[in-house]
This record gives C-alpha cells, sequence and structure tokens, in this order.
C-alpha cells in the first residue's frame, strides 16, 4: 500500500467497505448511458437499499486510474453485480448496506469509475455530463455543465493520456 494518505477515501454506508485513491481523479463525469440507468433502477429496488443515480438518472463517478485506487478495508464484503452474465463490466457493491461503491471491467481497462457519493461532500464536482442520448428526461439543467451525447473526444484523451503513466508506475494496491 501506498505511503502517503490517500487523496480521497469513500465508505459504503455502514462503514464497513472503504475504497481509498490516491492522486486526482481522471475526470468526475456524470453518466446517462442506459446500462447505468439500468444498474440504478436496479440498485434502487425494494431488496436494496443502495442509491447509484441523481433525481435526473445520471449516475455520477470519479475516474481513476487502475493503478491509483485500492479497497482499504471490506474487501471481503464487495459483490459484483453485472446486468448480464457474459457482461465484462462489474459494478462492486458493499453487500453489507448495498452501497455501490465502483465499477471496473474484466478486460484490464487502465481506469476504474467510482461512484461519486461514497466519497461524501469532499468529492470534487462533476465536470460534464455523458452518454445524454440515453437520459430520460427531457428537462436540461442550469448549471453550465457540458453535456455530449455519446463519449467525449476529450474524456478519451484524458484517459489516454494516462497510460504512459501506468506503464511505469508501480500500483498502491488492487482491487477485487
Amino acid at each position: 500500500m501506498a505511503t502517503k494518505n490517500p487523496a480521497h477515501v469513500a465508505h459504503c454506508q455502514c462503514g464497513a467497505v472503504e475504497i481509498s485513491a490516491w492522486g486526482q481523479p481522471i475526470m468526475v463525469n456524470a453518466c446517462y448511458c442506459d446500462d447505468c440507468q439500468t444498474a440504478a433502477q436496479r440498485l434502487a429496488a425494494p431488496a436494496n437499499s443502495g442509491r447509484a443515480s441523481s433525481v435526473d438518472g445520471a449516475t455520477e463517478f470519479m475516474v481513476f486510474r487502475r493503478d491509483r485506487i485500492a479497497c482499504t478495508r471490506g474487501a471481503n464484503r464487495l459483490q459484483a453485480m453485472r446486468l448480464t452474465a457474459p457482461s465484462k463490466t462489474r459494478r462492486m457493491i458493499a453487500s453489507c448496506c448495498a452501497t455501490p461503491m465502483y465499477m471496473a471491467f474484466d478486460d484490464k481497462r487502465p481506469w476504474v469509475s467510482a461512484f461519486r457519493s461514497p466519497f461524501g461532500a469532499d468529492a470534487p464536482p462533476v465536470e460534464m455530463r455523458i452518454c445524454t442520448r440515453f437520459k430520460r428526461s427531457e428537462a436540461e439543467a442550469e448549471d453550465g455543465l457540458p453535456s455530449h451525447p455519446g463519449y467525449p473526444p476529450a474524456m478519451m484523451i484524458r484517459i489516454l493520456a494516462v497510460l504512459p503513466f501506468m506503464l511505469f508506475s508501480k500500483p498502491v494496491g488492487a482491487l477485487p
């Protein structure tokens, strides 16, 4: 584990699971894709207590380099939720209290999308809206955030820009 303190720490609702991130996120976005909206609906079902989306249906994520985020407590309580059995996308949920913690990919993409809400009041603000073509509400927020119908080039450039740094860095830990 890294020797310096993490820049961001997330906790599940009951405090049994902790995710730590070192450094600043690559970006903070609100995703309206159909998969995120479907997952949020499942998480909001009566059997679960976690809320994954905002009032307008967006799922807010803090996107970190995969080598700069780790589960620092309660990894044994993380449970994968997949929308379909063959899906390579895992939404990791704290089984103790049904708090959505992060989204990872079986194909080892160089980033991890951590749900923003478990980071609490210190989480950086959302910078952009993505995949708005799937947005279920026609109402537009008047907060001045850029909205993109898909994945904007600026987002892809930020992700690609971190790849060289990951080639020569030592991971701070691992996520299940």
